[in-house]
C-alpha cells in the first residue's frame, strides 16, 4: 500500500514560531512536482512533540486539499498516553488522510503486552489504515519482532516503519508478520540495504532536500536496477549522515531555508542550528547535487 520515498516533512514556522503558511503551501508543492512516493505530516521531523492537535489537523487539512489523489499524506497522531492516541486517531483519521502513523509510548517504557494493548486500542479507533513507528533510540522502548507480528493480524496495521537501520531485524519482521505486511525504514543511510531483505521504501528525512533523488533511489531498487539505486544512493550518504550532526530536525530546516523552501523558525527547546556545523550540511547538499539558486528560484 505504501512504498518508494515518504518525506518525513518538516513544519515550517516563522520567527516568532507560529505557523508558515505560504511555506507549508510551498513545501507540499515542492514534493508534488520533485515525486515524493508520499507526505507524512507531525511525525519527528515536523516538531510533533511543540504542535497541538489543532495545529496538526490544519496541516493535514491543508495537505489533504492540496494532494488528494497526487501523493498520500499519512499523518502522526501517537503519544505516550492510550487514552490521547486513541482520541487523536479518531480525529485526524478522519480527516482524508490515507493512514496514520503511531510512534511507541515514549518515556513509560511500556513492555510488550502493553505495546500490543496500546497499538491494538488506537487501531480500533482509525478510520484509515494504521502505521506502526520504532524508533528505539528516541523513546527508551523497542517494539520487538514477534509484537510486530501479532499487530501485524490486526487488519487497520499494515506497516511499520523501522527505524533501527538492522537488517536482522527486518529480516524477522518480514519473516514472522502477515504475508502483506510492510515494512518501511526509518533510517535513510541504511534504508536500500533494507530493501535487499524485503523493505519497501523509507520513510526520509533526506527527502526533505532531495526528493526527486530520493525518489529516483527507491523507484530503481523497486524494479530491481540495483546498479542506479546504489550509485545513486552513495551521493546521498553524506546528507543523510550530516542532517544528524545535532538533533532532528535542526539541520535539515537549515538546509531547506538555504534553499530558498522555508524560514528557519522552530519551537523551543530547539534552536537554530549551530554556525560550526554549516559547512558539513553545505558540503553534502553539495555532494548531493543540490542546486540551491535553482531551488530558491
Amino acid at each position: 500500500m505504501f512504498s518508494g520515498s515518504l518525506v518525513a516533512v518538516v513544519t515550517p514556522m516563522t520567527a516568532e514560531g507560529g505557523l508558515d503558511w505560504s511555506a507549508w503551501d510551498r513545501l507540499l508543492d515542492f514534493h508534488l512536482h520533485e515525486g515524493s512516493d508520499g507526505l507524512i505530516v507531525g511525525g519527528t521531523s515536523g516538531e510533533s512533540p511543540v504542535l497541538g492537535l489543532e495545529e496538526i489537523a490544519q496541516l493535514c487539512c491543508r495537505a489533504v486539499q492540496r494532494c488528494r489523489g497526487k501523493m498520500p499524506v499519512i499523518v502522526g497522531s501517537g503519544t505516550n498516553d492510550t487514552a490521547a492516541t486513541v482520541a487523536r486517531t479518531a480525529s485526524l483519521s478522519e480527516l482524508g488522510v490515507d493512514a496514520v502513523m503511531l510512534v511507541t509510548p515514549y518515556y513509560n517504557k511500556p513492555p510488550q503486552e502493553g505495546l500490543f494493548k496500546h497499538f491494538i486500542a488506537a487501531a480500533e479507533a482509525s478510520k484509515v489504515p494504521v502505521i506502526l513507528y520504532n524508533v528505539p533510540n528516541r523513546t527508551a522502548v523497542d517494539l520487538l519482532p514477534g509484537t510486530v507480528a501479532r499487530l501485524s493480524e490486526h487488519p487497520k496495521i499494515v506497516a511499520l516503519k523501522e527505524a533501527g537501520g538492522s537488517l536482522q531485524r527486518a529480516r524477522e519482521v518480514i519473516e514472522k508478520s502477515k504475508v502483506g505486511f510492510t515494512l518501511l525504514s526509518g533510517d535513510d543511510a541504511t534504508a536500500l540495504d533494507l530493501m535487499t531483505v524485503g523493505a519497501r521504501g523509507v520513510i526520509s528525512v533526506s527527502a526533505n532536500v532531495a526528493p526527486r533523488r530520493m525518489h529516483e533511489i527507491f523507484a530503481a531498487a523497486l524494479r530491481g536496477d540495483w546498479a542506479k539505486a546504489r550509485a545513486l544512493d552513495l551521493t546521498l550518504q553524506p546528507l543523510h549522515r550530516d542532517l544528524f550532526v545535532e538533533a532532528n530536525p535542526i539541520p535539515v530546516k537549515w538546509a531547506l531555508a538555504r534553499m530558498g523552501l522555508i524560514g528557519n523558525g522552530m519551537r523551543l527547546p530547539l534552536v537554530e542550528m549551530s554556525a560550526m556545523h554549516s559547512e558539513t550540511i553545505l558540503r553534502a547538499m553539495g555532494a548531493a547535487g543540490i542546486d540551491m539558486k535553482d531551488q530558491a528560484a
